[in-house]
């Protein structure tokens, strides 16, 4: 029997396609192991920011004195890193003998095979067909979670924003036709799944290259309604394309979808924001905002914020601080700009000097954890019905679960409430947390 181990970088479409990797391999009859005991081993990785490219590189110069000593394991590097610096990563490792781009994962499975049959063997499957898309079917049975898991619902991105790799990395928007995906959740609701979460570079966009005016609200719907899934969320949204239709259905359909909104911001500047080429100005996010909180009041509004894009002025960015204070966002996902090749950022010399991204994201980072610990602590004396669905990454004897508004509550416990709905009184509020008592009700 052969021996593999997985080793996912970055978002969650990774994690999903990295679950189904692993299903498809079991399915084959091959064995999960730890690393060093695999004979192959899959990176599959993110080259969005060059940190997470870069913890590749690292992880496949691990291999060199095993490679020395035993001559394996076979490596297989795959993803939007692949796609990127997969040729570069095998001329320089000998070990990666196998290098797929994300929308080649349905031919991975006869590929990898083959390589432990011949020794000798390299294969490249690059995506040069930016809308061409060979997927594995089924539902990820071999999961990371047993209660929660993702489902992709469109592949690619077709916006262009100036800083961002994506559209040369995983390709043009193609969505996925609608009863692939429902057939797909009520496969994982059999399996034991209660929460699914839909994903998306741009989840608004489901649907406008599809001939028969079905759109995103409409596949949220039928999801919520059709496939007896408990709790369903979605990921990410884009400000220009989130229509109150989204908000409309959420709201109807508030006993299964949840009152959460990853909505990128991105700057708090017209200017920056027009540089970037994300469509929509502050005004105009500022209304799809209004829009989120008339309909669903209480939701949680999640965030990304860019600083240090190049041209971006110490006003640019004193306006992005703004915007953290005037929305009060519940979590910013920060970042300081990272040049990647072939984007029309990356191109510009008016480039921020290092030392002043980082200055500029360590007080975005600071003011945010002020933001949201007066948020959380608002919260004190709350109740919530939440999936038990994690041990909690750190601290004995504690289990997770999220709020309905997708905020992190840590709570004592034994592992036999995991993938269990619990009743919780929030006791305490951290700028990343909530703590929480468990309370006798529960269903």
């Amino acid at each position: 029997m052969h021996k593999f181990a997985i080793k996912v970088y970055g978002c969650q479409m990774n994690v999903y396609d990295g679950d189904k990797m692993k299903t498809a391999l079991v399915n084959m009859g091959w064995e999960e192991s730890p690393e060093d005991e695999a004979e192959l081993v899959v990176l599959n990785g993110c080259s969005i920011r060059d940190k997470a490219e870069q913890k590749v590189w690292s992880d496949l110069g691990r291999f060199a004195s095993r490679w020395k000593r035993e001559g394996r394991p076979t490596v297989a590097v795959t993803g939007c890193v692949a796609q990127r610096v997969g040729h570069a990563m095998a001329a320089r490792f000998p070990w990666v003998r196998l290098v797929a781009g994300p929308r080649h994962i349905g031919a991975l499975p006869p590929a990898l095979s083959m390589l432990v049959q011949d020794e000798e063997s390299r294969v490249f499957l690059m995506d040069d067909d930016p809308r061409a898309f060979i997927d594995l079917p089924g539902a990820p049975t071999e999961r990371v979670n047993r209660w929660r898991a993702f489902v992709t619902i469109a592949h690619g991105c077709d916006n262009f924003c100036s800083y961002c790799i994506v559209p040369y990395v995983r390709g043009r928007f193609v969505s996925r036709r609608p009863g692939e995906i429902l057939d797909e959740v009520r496969a994982l609701v059999a399996d034991g799944v209660l929460e699914v979460t839909l994903l998306g570079q741009n989840v608004n966009s489901y649907g406008s290259d599809l001939p028969d005016g079905y759109r995103f609200s409409s596949l949220l719907r039928n999801v919520a309604v059709q496939t007896g899934v408990r709790l369903l969320r979605f990921v990410t949204s884009h400000p220009r394309d989130f229509t109150p239709d989204i908000a409309d259905v959420m709201a109807a359909h508030g006993d299964v979808i949840c009152p959460s909104v990853n909505l990128p911001i991105q700057s708090g500047s017209d200017r920056v924001l027009k540089m970037m080429n994300r469509g929509y100005n502050l005004d105009q996010y500022r209304a799809a905002v209004s829009s989120i909180r008339e309909r669903l009041p209480g939701a949680g509004l999640t965030t990304d914020l860019i600083v240090g894009h190049p041209g971006e002025t110490d006003d640019d960015f004193r306006r992005s601080l703004d915007a953290l204070e005037e929305f009060r966002f519940d979590l910013v996902h920060s970042a300081a700009y990272s040049p990647r090749e072939g984007t029309s950022a990356a191109s510009r010399e008016d480039q921020v000097p290092g030392e002043v991204k980082m200055r500029r994201l360590n007080e975005v980072n600071a003011l945010q954890a002020r933001i949201a610990r007066e948020i959380n602590s608002s919260l004190v004396g709350s109740e919530y019905d939440i999936l038990i669905d994690d041990l909690a990454p750190r601290g004995s004897g504690l289990l997770q679960g999220r709020t309905p508004s997708d905020k992190v509550v840590l709570v004592e416990g034994g592992e036999e409430l995991l993938g269990r709905f619990a009743r919780v009184e929030i006791t305490g509020g951290e700028s990343w947390r909530l703590d929480g008592r468990l309370l006798p009700a529960s269903r």
